[in-house]
């Protein structure tokens, strides 16, 4: 059975999306793409069956990582499909523990930048309204963030490596 990360932002076409392609980029990379799937999505409805915003994707080729998905809306049958769930920022991750009424799932919903080790920022900004080097720098932290997250989880599901 996969170990299952999903990545949510507000609108699913800059961040969220960023972070699940980067994420499955360093999990091929790790040869753990059986074991390892994730999914993105936003908090919000604004943006559903969107492609990732096309300046996130002009980032994420000048690091060769293209943007895949559609961007689909956070569902309460996610906090039991997924291991963890990681929020860009403080809002999004307020936003996903509202949809969990009961508090069943508290100890699943992290934020991402809990996981990054050069950047000691503690939110994804979203670049949805600046420029281009906003784009830049969010995929940067995300590459930063990933790579600690792939590192956590295979440290703490070492089981799921030996498989």
């Amino acid at each position: 059975m996969a170990y299952k990360l999903l990545f949510v932002c507000l609108g699913n076409i800059c961040r969220s999306p960023s972070a699940e392609n980067i994420m499955n980029h360093l999990i091929e990379e790790a040869g753990l793409d059986s074991k390892i799937v994730c999914d993105s999505a936003g908090t919000s409805s604004y943006h559903i069956g969107s492609p990732p915003d096309r300046r996130m994707s002009a980032a994420a080729a000048k690091r060769r990582i293209k943007l895949k998905g559609r961007a689909r809306q956070l569902q309460l049958a996610d906090f039991k499909e997924f291991d963890l769930i990681l929020a860009m920022d403080n809002q999004n991750y307020w936003d996903i523990l509202a949809l969990d009424r009961q508090q069943q799932y508290l100890d699943k919903v992290h934020l991402i930048c809990d996981f990054a080790s050069r950047y000691k920022v503690q939110e994804v900004p979203d670049p949805y309204y600046g420029g281009k080097e906003g784009f830049d720098y969010v995929i940067d932290l995300l590459l930063d963030a990933c790579a600690g997250l792939l590192e956590y989880v295979i440290n703490s599901d070492a089981e799921l490596v030996r498989q």
